[in-house]
């Protein structure tokens, strides 16, 4: 072999150990550094309860919680929480400090920039109310007191929905709407369900309960794009659970009422 036929070899075998590791690079994804790290990083918003927040040994537990170890039990991962809040999470996700993200809303906006995955908590805005007190539709809120804090889309969907001649009594946080209603300043109150589930598990005297929704917005698990083997993953673990009644389990146990599968829907 000439020296010329030589260096012409050891350039092409270069050039292709080169294109091989372009191609490993390549298929590399989400789900092949989880894999290497042993760990699956989750943004959380760590004082959310009854989704997720600290329990009496400190540990952190919640219906997110319950849904991201399932996620993390799947790929065979350690589970790894990471404190998020509204405004950094997102350049958190696309930074990839997290690999994915609990409790996030779809809008059109977001969906520029992340990915979805299927929906697995329900969010929704309801009426509560005591037992006792007669309330299946808007319309019964004719001349019923009610309890809203200002400004919110609690606010803007109850108005949209009241009849005119309903009572709502605005207040300027979610304390002062629970107080009012616990207390008997208004027969009703308007939450969303994860507010409303700490008031049902705590007032047993008053025996509230939820009487109709005003509006849905299920939360998703949110991930960056293109990350098709990850977001399989995670619709594959929610799928399960929702299967196998451990969602159902999680919502009894968090948000205090059954899950219905009609609020996973968009």
């Amino acid at each position: 072999m000439t020296l010329r036929n030589a260096l012409k070899s050891i350039i092409t075998a270069a050039m292709m150990l080169s294109a091989a590791g372009l191609a490993t690079q390549a298929k590399a994804d989400a789900v092949d550094d989880i894999t290497k790290a042993g760990a699956i990083n989750v943004g959380i918003f760590s004082d959310f309860p009854p989704f997720s927040s600290a329990s009496a040994d400190m540990s952190i537990k919640g219906y997110d919680i319950d849904v991201a170890q399932a996620i993390a039990d799947a790929l065979k991962v350690k589970l790894n929480l990471v404190s998020v809040t509204g405004q950094n999470r997102i350049p958190y996700l696309t930074d990839k400090r997290v690999d994915i993200l609990m409790s996030v809303g779809y809008s059109k906006e977001r969906e520029q920039v992340i990915d979805f995955a299927a929906a697995y908590a329900p969010y929704y805005i309801a009426v509560i109310g005591p037992a006792e007190l007669a309330v299946k539709g808007k319309d019964d809120l004719a001349e019923k007191s009610i309890a809203v804090n200002r400004g919110t889309l609690e606010d803007t969907s109850l108005t949209q929905a009241a009849p005119a001649s309903a009572d709502i009594r605005r207040f300027d946080n979610y304390n002062s709407v629970i107080q009012a209603f616990i207390s008997g300043q208004t027969q009703l109150m308007v939450v969303g369900n994860d507010v409303g589930a700490q008031v049902l598990a705590k007032q047993d005297a008053l025996k509230p309960e939820q009487k109709f929704q005003l509006l849905t917005s299920p939360s998703h698990i949110g991930l960056n794009k293109n990350e098709d083997r990850l977001k399989k993953a995670v619709n594959d673990a929610v799928a399960k659970m929702l299967a196998d009644g451990k969602l159902d389990e999680s919502s009894k146990a968090w948000l205090k009422t059954p899950l219905n599968p009609d609020n996973l829907k968009d």
